[in-house]
């Protein structure tokens, strides 16, 4: 059921792009309550997880999670944080990569329907990066039968990273320090979100007011 909700949250966010062609602010406000969403799960449930299991200097792990999502983001131009731009001259193929890596990663947690308290904080992140990748492919000159396999393509790699990480012996052997990693990657995404949503140091209350709403609905799950 956990993969089945992955994945549709993309096809949802799929549905939003092409038939409601939604405006940027509306997509911006939907990020700002996902990051502080993501956030509080983060460090109300991973965070005390990892530092519970008493593995010896857990927090390197998630600092190599906070490095490793930096070198994405320069792969990916911030993706994973509503950050793409329409103007591109040739189609970014090392941006897609870059970002299917990041939701695969994003599913290993839900191996063996692990954490699932953090299923509804990636759900709620897929869909406005979902939005923002969809109208990015729709200004871009691909056709779209292109858009549709690529937008699928990444629905599914979430799920893929849940069935793999149940299955492979390694990833359960690592798993703390894998999720550890994973944390880290969390974290730099979902404070980035938060701190862009004063954009040129102007408080905008649509954003505060979804942040504020994000936290609250993850400090009740």
């Amino acid at each position: 059921m956990n993969l089945l909700v992955l994945f549709f949250s993309v096809v949802f966010g799929i549905g939003i792009v092409y038939v409601l062609k939604p405006k940027q602010r509306f997509t911006q406000v939907l990020l700002s309550f996902s990051g502080a969403y993501l956030l509080a799960i983060t460090i109300t449930h991973l965070l005390p997880e990892v530092f519970n299991s008493a593995k010896p200097k857990i927090g390197v792990f998630i600092i190599l999670g906070l490095l490793i999502q930096l070198i994405m983001d320069y792969f990916s131009k911030g993706a994973e944080h509503g950050h793409i731009h329409h103007h591109e001259s040739t189609f970014p193929v090392i941006l897609f990569v870059s970002l299917f890596l990041h939701a695969f990663m994003e599913g290993i947690p839900f191996a063996n329907n692990e954490h699932p308290e953090l299923l509804w904080a990636i759900v709620v992140h897929k869909i406005p990066i979902t939005i923002v990748l969809g109208s990015f492919l729709m200004y871009s000159k691909a056709s779209f039968v292109k858009c549709i396999l690529l937008l699928l393509l990444f629905a599914i790699m979430s799920p893929l990273g849940s069935i793999i990480g149940s299955n492979f012996q390694i990833i359960i052997t690592y798993k703390t320090e894998i999720t550890a990693i994973i944390i880290g990657i969390f974290l730099h995404i979902s404070t980035i979100i938060i701190f862009e949503s004063t954009e040129n140091h102007k408080f905008n209350i649509a954003k505060f007011i979804a942040i504020i709403v994000g936290f609250g609905v993850a400090l009740l799950v």
